[in-house]
């Protein structure tokens, strides 16, 4: 599912414009994302949880030329699905 096609699902099922729905959604994923800057843990409950994990410095060996190169530690955002989610998807 896209974005677009999300907007339309929530302005049918909420009885809201398009408008209406893009600004929700678009809010709603601002929110998480600087949550997530933050450092902070995102729960939706049902859903699943979001979270920032820090990645250690990585030695890698590309296959194609062999060459050894270095990928620097830095932060990742994680997502864990909830209970419901994975019986949902089952």
């Amino acid at each position: 599912m896209t974005k677009q096609q999300m907007f339309d699902v929530l302005s049918r099922k909420a009885h809201l414009t398009k408008k209406a729905s893009r600004e929700a959604v678009e809010a709603l994923l601002d929110e998480i994302k600087k949550a997530l800057a933050k450092g902070e843990k995102v729960v939706l409950s049902g859903f699943g949880t979001f979270k920032v994990v820090s990645v250690r410095d990585k030695d890698v060996v590309f296959p194609g030329s062999k060459v050894k190169k270095t990928i620097k530690g830095h932060r990742a955002a994680r997502f864990t699905p909830g209970k419901n989610l994975k019986k949902a998807v089952k």
